[in-house]
């Protein structure tokens, strides 16, 4: 960020999007009012800076917990390259599970899609890597659980240092 330059309303839209959008169907309306500008200009700021390369995306955080979900499993599959694309996509469209993605292989570690199932129980999260491992006819998997929830932010930009955060 520090070598990509901003006008001071830009700068201004960065610091609102780094913390908490409200969850409304029209998040960037209140922000837009806040910023005095209209809701395509933030469209076309986000579009443009996207196609810059000066922005990789917008992430929601899933504060599991929070949201009632008190057994959460990184699944970890092994699935042949060739499928990865379908197979990926097709976990991912569960609705329990919140993120999926692919990492490499290690020399005694062979699983290389991983995602992480959120539910109630234990039991349920068995239950969904079940179903998808009959859906997807890879039974190569584990799941791992999680046993805390670690503060969970992303990297802060143009903060002022006084805060002890980097610009």
């Amino acid at each position: 960020m520090k070598n990509a330059s901003f006008t001071p309303k830009e700068i201004e839209l960065i610091k609102i999007l780094q913390e908490d959008i409200p969850l409304t169907e029209e998040p960037f309306r209140p922000i837009a009012v806040q910023l005095g500008v209209g809701e395509e200009w933030i469209y076309d700021t986000l579009k443009r800076w996207k196609n810059e390369k000066k922005l990789r995306g917008i992430r929601a955080i899933l504060y599991h917990q929070q949201a009632g979900f008190t057994a959460n499993g990184m699944s970890v599959w092994a699935v042949p390259e060739e499928e990865m694309d379908e197979v990926g996509k097709t976990i991912a469209s569960y609705s329990e599970v919140s993120h999926c993605y692919q990492r490499p292989t290690l020399p005694d570690w062979n699983y290389n899609l991983y995602a992480m199932i959120h539910a109630k129980s234990q039991d349920e999260v068995e239950t969904t890597a079940k179903q998808i491992s009959q859906h997807i006819g890879i039974s190569d998997y584990q799941i791992l659980y999680s046993v805390r929830e670690f503060k969970k932010r992303s990297m802060k930009y143009f903060v002022s240092e006084i805060e002890g955060k980097n610009e």
